[in-house]
């Protein structure tokens, strides 16, 4: 088990208003799948999982100046927890 895989919480209005369903949003390596995700999120904070769906994000186009590019595109993985269980970020 690697706990690299979970990289960072998403925190948006979003995520905040999911948490108060004890449904949680990561940021996760992308070649991350879902029994990974689970087993990383269950050992890390000790918590029972439900269900885990994952979404792949694409890089959205930005501009600087003359310049374009790309944002990066990464994975996110929505976390649902059993009844009871909670997490602290």
């Amino acid at each position: 088990m690697n706990i690299e895989i979970i990289k960072a919480p998403v925190i948006t209005e979003k995520s905040n208003n999911l948490a108060s369903e004890s449904v949680y949003v990561f940021k996760v390596d992308k070649k991350a799948n879902k029994t990974q995700i689970k087993q990383v999120i269950e050992a890390k904070w000790n918590v029972k999982v439900q269900s885990v769906n994952t979404v792949n994000v694409s890089g959205k186009k930005r501009r600087v100046g003359k310049y374009t590019g790309y944002t990066s595109a990464y994975k996110k993985a929505y976390v649902k927890l059993k009844e009871g269980s909670t997490i602290e970020l």
